[in-house]
């Protein structure tokens, strides 16, 4: 019989330990001391498997990496990876690294987009993914596998330490605090919440503007839009209703707005009393297209993260129409074909991805009630994005820039301007009043120039005869202060008082 040298038993390896180790000589096998050997046998297995166990957990892991091997503008191509749409990877540079992540594939190339410029990458660069950190398994415990896209997705931090801080897109503090002391974190990807199990709108929110609170009065868990050009005081109105409204945590995400609007909206807009009981998560526009998407998600999974504690919350979100324009350079880079005015048709599906997370929770829980400010070039309310935002919100607040520019603030465009679900939120009686006011309000301004160069006679139209007596009284109604509140209770108490003959 030939030896091959393959015996591997307890015997054979021995040799291959220091003296001292524990391993015993093997003992006669008859009687009790076959029973003890048996025994010693077993011991030097296990001891066996002991080391092989410690050797096996000092060891790294098996690495897996692509190359880099093309750059055009943003977009970079990767080969000898396969990696998931969403997931993240490192690019190794000669002293530092970057993070990208995978935006689409076409073979066997991954195209990927950096969170920040391309400076410094060569040819051949290594690719290496990155994984979201799992608990480590446990000797005797089993891990179920990852079965949603969400446990693929990357993981930012989430808790009740981050009130009070400014971040940016991935997590990183922005203010002068320090690192961020806690660890626990959430997906940037939630599991989409099943339409039946969500609480209704019935409770109306305090946001601490008169004339939304009786006009245009918003439910907890409503999505509301905010319709506006540049310079027309959006920014002014949110600060507002950050300070104002009734909500237990606020989250503010400013995406693709300008570096210097971002501070000033912290320490003047909302000020330390808001930004206390906030979270706020800066994108500015000299960011990439990636970091601007990452912060809406991001702004929007903190969200989500007190609603499941059962808070209220107040997601305010600064611009949908950048975060529109951030998948707009990606998904051209990338070779999507453009569809409405320039816009890839996935931008129209990633905005209702996105509005849908906000709302109520389960009935009982909490909720999310959003305002996201949608930028209309040149006032343009049929814009794309403007329209299509139109149809997936429960309402939209209008600016009108005829009323900045008259010196009328908050600019709200009474007309113009609704609010999908009042009706379940405040009673018949004073929904009518709200018709009424509109149509009064609506009329004057369609006669008011025959009104200003002294046309119209006084009795030919008793309707327009009634708007002109009550219109200075409407107009003082809708303005407001910046730095002043007006509480639910006192705004619909104020309303009726326009009309006394109908309380």
């Amino acid at each position: 019989m030939v030896d091959t040298g393959m015996n591997s038993s307890p015997d054979m390896i021995t040799s291959s330990f220091p003296s001292g180790f524990g391993l015993q000589e093997a003992a006669p096998a008859n009687g009790r001391e076959a029973v003890t050997s048996r025994n010693l046998h077993q011991e030097r297995w296990q001891d066996l498997l002991h080391v092989n166990r410690d050797l096996v957990a000092q060891s790294a892991p098996l690495l897996v990496s692509g190359r880099l091997t093309k750059v055009t503008g943003l977009v970079m191509e990767a080969v000898g990876l396969r990696m998931a749409v969403g997931s993240t990877c490192w690019i190794e540079l000669p002293n530092n690294r970057i993070e990208a992540e995978v935006v689409g594939f076409a073979g066997d190339k991954l195209f990927l987009m950096p969170e920040n410029d391309v400076q410094g990458l060569v040819p051949g660069a290594r690719v290496i993914p990155s994984e979201p950190v799992r608990t480590p398994i446990a000797i005797g415990q089993r891990q179920p596998p990852r079965r949603r896209s969400a446990d693929l997705a990357r993981h930012l931090p989430v808790g009740e330490h981050l009130l009070g801080r400014v971040l940016d897109g991935a997590g990183r503090p922005l203010d002068q605090f320090g690192p961020l002391s806690e660890s626990k974190s959430a997906p940037l990807q939630s599991r989409p919440i099943n339409p039946l199990e969500r609480a209704a709108i019935k409770d109306a929110l305090d946001v601490g503007v008169r004339a939304i609170n009786s006009l245009l009065t918003v439910g907890r868990g409503q999505r509301m839009g905010l319709f506006s050009g540049s310079g027309v005081g959006k920014s002014v109105l949110l600060g507002m209703m950050a300070r104002y409204t009734s909500a237990d945590v606020i989250v503010v995400g400013l995406i693709g707005e300008r570096g210097r609007e971002v501070k000033e909206f912290i320490t003047d807009i909302l000020g330390k009393e808001g930004l206390a009981r906030s979270v706020v998560v800066a994108a500015p526009a000299d960011t990439s297209p990636l970091m601007r998407l990452q912060g809406a998600a991001y702004a929007t999974t903190i969200a989500e993260y007190f609603r499941d504690q059962g808070k209220n919350v107040l997601l305010i979100m600064d611009s949908l129409t950048r975060y529109a324009m951030a998948q707009r350079e990606i998904a051209l880079a990338i070779g999507e074909p453009p569809a409405t005015k320039g816009y890839p048709p996935s931008v129209f599906a990633k905005l209702p991805q996105l509005v849908e997370r906000a709302g109520n929770g389960a009935e009982g829980g909490g909720s999310i009630t959003a305002f996201y400010t949608v930028l209309t070039e040149g006032d343009d309310q049929q814009d794309p994005i403007a329209d299509s935002a139109r149809a997936i919100l429960d309402g939209h607040i209008v600016l009108s820039r005829r009323l900045a520019e008259s010196g009328h603030y908050p600019a709200i465009d009474i007309e113009a301007s609704i609010s999908r679900a009042m009706n379940h939120l405040v009673s018949p009686q004073h929904f009518q009043q709200v018709q009424r006011f509109k149509h009064m309000y609506a009329h004057y301004q369609r006669n008011h120039d025959l009104i200003s160069v002294g046309a119209y006679v006084k009795g030919s139209d008793p309707l327009l005869d009634s708007a002109i007596q009550l219109y200075p009284h409407m107009e003082h109604f809708l303005k407001q202060g910046m730095y002043e509140s007006e509480r639910y209770v006192s705004s619909m108490e104020k309303f009726s008082e326009l009309f006394p003959n109908e309380s």
